[in-house]
This record gives C-alpha cells, sequence and structure tokens, in this order.
C-alpha cells in the first residue's frame, strides 16, 4: 500500500508540477499560502479543485469496483474506526479521536518538514531537479502512512490522512462512517501547517531560501489591522 501511494503521488507531482506547482494536496496548498508563495485565491480555487477532482475519482472508483471491494476498501477513504461483529452484536473498533489528531498533526509536520521543505526552498529545489524532489515527496508520505498504521495496529484505522481532499471526495460519495471524526483529517493537517509556518519564521532565513513572500498571510493580516499601515491608517 505504501509503495502504491509512492509511486502514484511521485507521477502525479511529475504531471501537476508544470501545470500548478505539483499543488494536488490542501497541505501543501495551504502551507504555500501562509508561507505567501501563493496568493489566498490562487489557493482557495487549488484546493477547491482538489476537492471536486476527489470526488470524481471516488465517482470513478465507485463505478468499476464491485460493491464487496467498496465495502471492504471504503472507496480509499480516511477511516478511524469501522462496526465490527462482536460477541454480543456489531461493537466499534479502530483508533481513539485524541491519538488520531495527533497522528495527523505530527506526520503532516513530519511530511512538510522533510520533503515539502525542499520543494518550497528553490535552492534545493535546483539543485536536486524535479525527479529527485518527486521521489522525495512521495516517498515520506508513504512512509509515513506506513508507518502510522504499523504502529497503532488498529483495525478500521486507514493511516494518516494528510490529504484533507483525499479524505472528503470518499466521505461525499459513499458516506456513512467515513464522516465518523471526519473533522480530525482537516484540523490535524490544519494545525500541522500553522506549526510549519511559524517554524519557518523562527529559523535564520539563510536556511530557507524560498521564492515568493509577497503575499504572506500574516503580513496581509498585519496590514489590514494597520500595524504597518493599513486600513487602521
Amino acid at each position: 500500500m505504501s509503495f502504491l501511494i509512492f509511486i502514484t503521488i511521485t507521477i502525479l507531482l511529475l504531471a501537476t508540477i508544470p501545470i500548478s506547482g505539483g499543488h494536488i494536496n490542501p497541505v501543501i496548498t495551504f502551507s504555500a499560502t501562509l508561507l505567501g508563495l501563493i496568493s489566498i485565491s490562487r489557493a482557495f480555487i487549488y484546493i477547491l479543485a482538489q476537492c471536486v477532482g476527489a470526488v470524481l475519482g471516488a465517482l470513478a472508483l465507485k463505478a468499476v469496483v464491485s460493491s464487496k471491494i467498496e465495502q471492504a476498501f471504503s472507496l480509499g477513504g480516511c477511516t478511524l474506526t469501522v462496526i465490527a461483529p462482536g460477541p454480543n452484536g456489531p461493537i466499534t473498533v479502530g483508533l481513539e479521536t485524541g491519538q488520531a489528531l495527533w497522528l495527523e498533526i505530527i506526520c503532516t509536520f513530519v511530511f512538510l518538514f522533510a520533503s515539502i521543505w525542499i520543494a518550497f526552498d528553490h535552492r534545493q529545489a535546483k539543485a536536486l531537479g524535479r525527479i529527485p524532489v518527486c521521489l522525495i515527496i512521495g516517498g515520506v508520505l508513504g512512509l509515513l502512512v506506513f508507518i502510522s498504521t504499523t504502529v497503532t495496529a488498529k483495525k478500521g484505522y486507514a493511516g494518516v490522512g494528510m490529504n484533507p481532499a483525499r479524505c472528503i471526495g470518499p466521505a461525499l460519495v459513499r458516506g456513512g462512517h467515513l464522516w465518523n471524526e471526519h473533522w480530525v483529517f482537516w484540523a490535524g493537517p490544519a494545525i500541522a501547517c500553522v506549526a510549519f509556518y511559524l517554524y519557518t519564521k523562527i529559523i535564520p532565513h539563510q536556511h530557507f531560501h524560498a521564492q515568493g513572500y509577497k503575499h504572506d498571510f500574516f503580513g496581509i493580516l498585519k496590514a489590514l489591522i494597520g500595524v504597518d499601515g493599513g486600513l487602521a491608517k
């Protein structure tokens, strides 16, 4: 499973970098927005497109797989729990919400730090080249999914999402238990993106060379409230 994620993500990144810069995941887009690499309006369009694409993908998968496979794998959706037969009737088994939230936060931050960092830093990206960067991102993502499922070893838990769009697509198409604690797959990555942004502000600037920053999210907020001569004046 992790190897398939690695291959799929790498191919998708290579295909979409010339079009959108590889924005196939709201985590990438939101963190890029906070850093000021893209504008808020562009981020909104990207995230909307990502969610629509996830829904279309789930619909396509639903159309071609059998109902048994659909039920077993939940159209590739994100799950914390599943209903399983018990001695006294059906029971809910899976991962606790708090554990899942922490896993989303930690794994998404590691994903940003260990791979997306390289893509955002134009100096490193240029030195490594497009294909190695995509391989690193795909490899880190697949490894984190593998670790999250291996460490928890909980039936019903599909592993860290680290991609809210991938989670919402199957949830909208199939519904049911895919909506259980669905907010975790949005809140966790969002918190991690903010933490990553704050980290880039703390470290010395010479350690992170990213093109852009003209749309820096908190810089815009400061301007709006008048800290740097915005609306308050």
